[in-house]
């Protein structure tokens, strides 16, 4: 399945009942297994030292209270039914809702952004409930002017989806060290004491080097067993519950009464509410029903949660409480635990599969990790990292080596540091509910300017989910000296490193900006410098969507000769999920027709997948003859002058009209003339014999013989084929960020140490990650801003 057409021609098919739950059961790995675990940990973490366990059992019964509606509130109430309707072309996620915002209120902090951006397709779709909902209301439309007024709110937004997004990097590192942690802790009951904390910890970190050292082969080669996995622990402990439940107390149902929440806090009072931070770790992995969206649909989701997971979650509870009311004597701190709660003769089955359900649910987080990096890199707001696509028909499979390495090295620091649950819990939990506040905060937002509701309902939203939110981020903040800290610090390290290459991108946009050159100037070299024009097409780098960059004019005025074609190439992310293939390309000329130079502006979704270098090219050359042969056929002939070049640039596709040749290594040619091709490198030898599919192969133009195609017209089309077989040559900037004299101490420290240890210790643009070394020359540049 080709990645790019799944994207987003998935928000828009109809599917049948049996794709939808052929979805629901895969989402099951992929989406639920973070949740699904939860029962591991949440008793003992929640009876740690807190609260204890009393012959009344008012305690055990108010912690299920509190758990059995902490659980429908938020993730059924919350996220099935609200949250996962604030989709962004079928993708979800704190992205996702700020790229919402970004369209609707022209909030984006992108600094290439172009008015053509907003005719994209997915920039305008807007859901069925949207339409239905009219046009804003008076308070949405001065919220939305405030919006676009007041630079400080829009960076506070940025900033604010931005510590979501540092807090699911976060949970990155905790919830594979406590889910693994909790699973194998199981060993407890069949050693001593002072015996088994031997046992668990180097267990864990083996199991953790092991998970992160497979990532790089990608979960599609394992993703089979992800849903069979999750559905058999998800079995394993609703069947233990009723088990539970008829056994030792088949009245535990009356804790589902919120009667028993006021008691609970009523005799724990303060005790009881710093207890909530164990109780809270019910509802980690919530958020990756949004966040996993682009994935499934909302429907697949919602199926899964309400028939299988949600009641499955709420019997294991039950039972482990049932069977805490009957066994009050507390011998040593793992018998809160939930392997105490497992029949003896099944413990050791249980063990194996709470293991493996622990692996595919701390799967499930790194992946998110991944996909969340790779979002804010395509925004501007993390330095470049490789980007490595694992599958090739499985959307948004990815995996980004030096984050993973990183995620390793802190998931086993900080489970060799604590090696309990209790603190893992802590720090756990404190990244979840921020998580999830900066969600609610974000929605309110998304009620009213993207969905057009009354304030009311913004403001109903805020307090109610908000109030419920904040009760625990408080519980879990009280316990900073106790492992909270974990998350704060590391957030606070990644919001740093997000906020200075934001920062230092955009400086460095500006300079760019100030110090382009006209095409007049340009033009006017070669009566000065006698340039001369080789063969070959020359690709510029720029970040530039207008205008010649400054890197250029260095370079031709130190090296008066450049290629037969000249293309300046910007390469930009736009704040929608994906583009599609016919808007990807923003052709236009640079300077009359007779120079042949060209503008060509790359559109990528903040999700999308980009192509190789061989792909590209042909994509690119592509695109340009469709505009030669678009602009003759619209009679456009007329030559620029100055920079009015953008102001008449054409949307064109990756596939052309015209014809292709594929060629051996002999230079005989492979297909028929007569036929139309695309830009796809294809050799029909590989259907007859699969042998010589790696035969090299290169692309030709071959233009039509027809008399509609004018004399001045076929001349430049031959010219960019003769310069295609020529060969495609990367004019690159390496530029040196420097403050200017004069600055102040914190741009100083932004610029010459922060923003230059990002980019000398991470990737360059993506161009030159993918373009030959022996076709690249890269012009150096001090920038001073």
């Amino acid at each position: 399945m080709d990645i790019e057409s799944r994207s987003y021609q998935n928000t828009v098919k109809k599917e049948s009942w049996r794709t939808v739950l052929t979805l629901a059961y895969q989402s099951l790995g992929v989406v639920y297994g973070d949740l699904s675990i939860s029962p591991l940990y949440v008793f003992k973490s929640t009876f740690a030292e807190d609260i204890e366990h009393s012959d009344s059992n008012e305690e055990i019964f108010g912690v299920l209270s509190f758990i059995v509606w902490t659980i429908t509130l938020v993730p059924l109430f919350k996220y099935v039914f609200i949250v996962l309707r604030a989709d962004d072309n079928g993708e979800g996620g704190t992205f996702a809702l700020y790229s919402l915002l970004c369209r609707h209120a022209r909030v984006n902090s992108l600094p290439s952004c172009q008015l053509a951006d907003e005719q994209l397709a997915e920039y305008k779709t807007e859901s069925p409930s949207e339409e239905e909902m009219g046009p804003p209301s008076g308070f949405a439309a001065r919220l939305k002017s405030t919006l676009e007024k007041r630079r400080v709110l829009q960076k506070v937004l940025l900033v604010l989806a931005l510590i979501g997004t540092c807090m699911v990097i976060g949970d990155g590192v905790l919830t594979p060290a406590i889910s693994v942690f909790s699973a194998v802790s199981g060993v407890e009951l069949s050693t001593a004491k002072e015996h088994h904390k031997y046992i668990e910890v180097p267990a864990a970190c083996v199991i953790l080097i092991g998970l992160f050292a497979l990532q790089h082969y990608g979960t599609h080669r394992v993703g089979f067993l992800f849903a069979p996995v999750i559905l058999l622990w998800l079995m394993c402990i609703s069947a233990i519950g009723v088990y539970n439940i008829f056994h030792w107390n088949p009245h535990v149902y009356q804790a589902l009464s919120p009667y028993y929440m006021y008691k609970f806090l009523k005799k724990t009072q303060s005790r009881g509410w710093m207890s909530l931070g164990g109780i809270l770790l019910c509802i980690t992995g919530s958020e990756a029903m949004f966040a996993d969206l682009g994935h499934f649909s909302q429907l697949s989701i919602k199926i899964a949660f309400t028939s299988l997971v949600y009641p499955s979650l709420i019997l294991a509870y039950m039972g482990q409480a049932a069977y805490l009311s009957q066994h009050h004597v507390i011998d040593t701190s793992y018998n809160i635990g939930f392997y105490v709660s497992v029949p003896e003769k099944l413990r050791w089955p249980v063990l194996v599969i709470a293991i493996l359900a622990a692996v595919v649910g701390s799967q499930a987080i790194i992946t998110g990790t991944f996909s969340i990096i790779k979002q804010c890199s395509a925004l501007g707001c993390f330095p470049k990292v490789k980007i490595v696509h694992t599958s090739s028909k499985i959307h948004g499979q990815i995996y980004i080596p030096e984050i993973n390495w990183l995620l390793m090295v802190l998931c086993l620091a900080v489970t060799i540091g604590f090696r309990d649950t209790k603190r893992l819990g802590n720090a756990s939990g404190l990244a979840v509910i921020t998580v999830m506040l900066v969600t609610t905060c974000l929605m309110s937002l998304v009620i009213v300017l993207c969905w057009h509701k009354n304030i009311l309902f913004a403001i109903a939203f805020v307090v109610f989910f908000g109030t419920i939110e904040s009760l625990y981020f408080t519980a879990s903040l009280i316990k900073f000296l106790e492992g909270a800290w974990v998350p704060v610090a590391l957030s606070l390290c990644f919001l740093a490193a997000m906020c200075t290459w934001h920062y230092g991108t955009l400086k460095r946009y500006e300079f760019d900006v100030q110090n382009k050159v006209s095409v007049n100037w340009l033009l006017s070299l070669g009566q000065t410098l006698g340039i001369k024009r080789v063969r070959g097409v020359g690709l510029i780098h720029t970040e530039l969507v207008s205008g010649v960059p400054a890197i250029f004019s260095h370079f031709v005025t130190n090296l008066p000769a450049f290629h037969q074609v000249l293309v300046f190439l910007c390469v930009k992310s736009v704040p929608v999920p994906h583009v599609r293939p016919e808007e990807r390309f923003l052709v236009g000329r640079v300077g009359p027709k007779q120079y042949r130079m060209y503008r060509c502006i790359v559109r990528y979704g903040y999700r999308d997948v980009h192509k190789d270098d061989i792909e590209f090219e042909g994509d690119l050359v592509c695109s340009i003859a469709e505009y030669v042969r678009s602009e003759a056929a619209a009679t456009v002939v007329e030559e620029t002058n100055g920079d009015d070049d953008d102001e008449r640039m054409s949307v064109v596709g990756t596939c052309s009209t015209y014809m292709q040749g594929v060629e051996d290594h002999d230079g005989s040619d492979l297909d028929d003339p007569d036929k139309p091709g695309t830009s796809e490198i294809r050799s029909p030898m590989a259907k007859k014999k699969k042998k010589k599919s790696k035969v090299k192969k290169k692309v030709r133009f071959i233009v039509p013989e027809t008399p509609k195609i004018e004399k001045e017209t076929r001349e430049e089309l031959m010219e960019l084929t003769e310069a295609r077989e020529g060969g495609v040559a990367y004019i690159m900037g390496n530029a040196y960020m420097r403050a200017k004299h004069g600055s102040g101490l914190v741009k100083r420290v932004a610029i010459n140490v922060g923003y230059e240890f990002l980019r000398r210790n991470t990737r360059g643009p993506r161009t030159a990650l993918t373009s030959p070394h022996a076709s690249t020359l890269e012009v150096g540049v001090i920038y001073h801003v």
